[in-house]
């Protein structure tokens, strides 16, 4: 997809995304199911732990890329 993100099948459950953002283990992971939600976790260091998850329907999750993508304009 592009570096610095990895994708992994997730058998019975859809596809994760990991994108590493460089500042000491800084990443976010996002699991995007097959009934279309989707569950953004944030780690802010090397821990197995996310610091916040938060889940996100479809509809939410096109608005929330929409506003980071920079196509949405008040």
């Amino acid at each position: 997809m592009g570096q610095g993100v990895h994708v992994q099948e997730l058998p019975g459950i859809g596809k994760r995304y990991d994108i590493d953002l460089g500042h000491g283990g800084t990443r976010v992971s996002i699991v995007v199911r097959r009934d279309g939600t989707r569950d953004l976790y944030v780690f802010t260091s090397r821990s197995d732990e996310p610091t916040a998850v938060v889940e996100l329907s479809e509809e939410h999750s096109r608005k929330v890329g929409a506003v980071l993508a920079g196509t949405f304009f008040a």
